[in-house]
């Protein structure tokens, strides 16, 4: 996107450059990447690439992002803005410390991109209803972190409510629960990648 050299962006990382393209194919994937390989970029690029082609007259979220704190959120909507210039979307994020209240307000206007927290995500789907008639992919980044943090009931129940569609969960380290969790929320075509200097998986083709 014309968006990425705008804003300075013209190297891509190594995971980056070799899952840019993958994600697109609509398959599940189990990312591993240590920080300095801009996994937050890479959610906001697939998101956006979802949501590339105009829906007019939707009110469904079509990318769906959990991450792990209020932080999280504000960060990742400051990432949206800066790559998301001229592009007609709608981006909401909520966390624990926002309006409920105006959160099911925003939820009920539509927004193509929705970002949260598990909490407060799961506070809106109980109380608000969600539409994901039109969702296309479902984003966890820090899955290891929200699993340590016992997040795992709420991650699977949103796993539940939004049904079939593509899964992307990025995640530094395995912790103990996290097989069990990709078990039970991802398709049986869900393919692991690792980037971390030491592995031994084999190269990803381009």
């Amino acid at each position: 996107m014309a968006n990425l050299e705008s804003q300075g962006f013209t190297e891509p990382t190594l995971m980056q450059k070799k899952t840019f393209g993958r994600i697109k194919s609509g398959q599940d994937f189990v990312i591993f990447a240590p920080k300095d390989q801009g996994k937050t970029l890479s959610i906001v690029i697939a998101a956006l690439q979802c949501t590339e082609e105009p829906v007019h007259d939707m009110l469904s979220t079509r990318v769906l992002i959990v991450v792990k704190d209020r932080a999280a959120v504000q960060h990742i909507l400051e990432e949206f803005e800066r790559f998301s210039y001229r592009m007609d979307i709608s981006i909401y994020g909520v966390h624990d410390h926002s309006d409920l209240d105006e959160d099911k307000n925003q939820l009920s206007l539509g927004n193509d991109i929705l970002v949260g927290t598990a909490e407060r995500l799961n506070e809106l789907f109980s109380s608000a209803g969600f539409d994901v008639n039109r969702l296309k992919m479902y984003i966890i980044d820090d899955l290891d972190i929200q699993l340590r943090n016992r997040l795992e009931p709420r991650l699977f129940r949103l796993s539940e409510s939004i049904g079939k569609t593509q899964r992307v969960y990025f995640t530094t380290f395995e912790v103990e629960v996290m097989e069990n969790f990709v078990d039970k929320t991802m398709s049986e075509d869900v393919e692991f990648l690792d980037f971390f200097p030491d592995s031994e998986q084999e190269d990803i083709q381009e």
